[in-house]
């Protein structure tokens, strides 16, 4: 087979320049930190790295919704918390006005302090997070309980069923329960709390709140008995509801932690799969770039043209 200089140069060049796309290559992992850039450097590393950010982004996503249902879940555990303690003073001062030494005087101090307490009421009924009413179910635009402007009757200003209730997917097929309907809360209490009301229907402890009002501006012993043992069944139901909250949140900070771990080991995957060895990657850039100037240098001393070699 006859050799030409032309074949020598074109061998030179083409060697030239895979030997220039190894070191281009190594000087691109020690800058980035990748071992690839584009799926053909590594079929198999890259189709684990597509699955890796895949699981990842399920994670992060998981992660934002527990955190939305934490906040949410916040705010419903801190309005049945002010319920609960609208509830004691309200029965402080029932026990108090049945005590039967109170003046009428007295008994109408309780009663405008009672009138307070139903209208804070209200507007805990009517608490909103980032816009949404809580205890609305699926109507999260519209309030739970409305004011009559010109009889002042209190109302439910929506109809609830028992299936709103909005699920969070929190993990793989894990689902929990995020709001609280309001009439498990405002409803009558029960064994069974549906959280089910009708529009226009008076919420149970709105009532309680006005039948106690009417019975000491009346000054009816045997109506503030009642209403104090109406209180104690509406505590009662506020704190098994409370309780139950506590219960998902306490559920949901356990996910977290949890979802926490599991993005930590992805990531750490990731970067074991994509990741390159520095120390190793520096030592191939010397071998590389060694290579590189000893094949110029044998290229100077092999192809050394004059005019009796074009000729040959």
């Amino acid at each position: 087979m006859r050799v030409t200089n032309n074949m020598l140069v074109n061998n030179l060049v083409y060697n030239l320049n895979q030997n220039l796309k190894t070191l281009e290559k190594l000087q691109y992992q020690l800058a980035t930190g990748k071992k690839f850039r584009v799926p053909s450097d590594d079929p198999i590393g890259a189709s684990k790295s597509l699955k890796f950010n895949t699981d990842k982004s399920k994670l992060e996503q998981y992660e934002r919704n527990v955190d939305d249902a934490l906040s949410w879940m916040t705010d419903t555990e801190a309005a049945l918390g002010e319920i609960v303690e609208v509830l004691k003073r309200a029965k402080e001062l029932t026990v108090d006005a049945a005590n039967g030494t109170k003046t009428t005087e007295d008994l109408h101090k309780i009663k405008e302090e009672i009138d307070q307490l139903k209208e804070h009421l209200v507007q805990i009924a009517n608490t909103n997070y980032a816009g949404r009413h809580i205890f609305s179910g699926y109507k999260t635009d519209k309030p739970l309980i409305t004011v009559d402007e010109n009889t002042g009757n209190i109302v439910y200003n929506i109809t609830l069923e028992s299936t709103e209730v909005f699920e969070y997917n929190v993990g793989i097929s894990e689902r929990v329960k995020v709001n609280t309907l309001g009439g498990k809360v405002f409803g009558r209490p029960g064994e069974v709390y549906t959280g089910e009301v009708t529009q226009g229907e008076k919420p149970y402890l709105i009532e309680v709140f006005e039948e106690l009002s009417n019975a000491l501006s009346n000054n009816i012993p045997e109506d503030i008995q009642q209403a104090l043992t109406n209180l104690d069944k509406s505590l009662e139901q506020v704190l098994a509801v409370r309780s139950e909250v506590g219960a998902k949140m306490n559920r949901l900070k356990l996910t977290e932690k949890k979802l926490g771990v599991q993005i930590l080991n992805v990531k750490e995957l990731l970067t074991y799969n994509e990741g390159v060895d520095v120390a190793e990657a520096f030592m191939n850039l010397n071998v590389a770039q060694n290579v590189y100037v000893s094949s110029l240098m044998t290229g100077a001393r092999i192809i050394q043209p004059t005019l009796v070699e074009f000729l040959s």
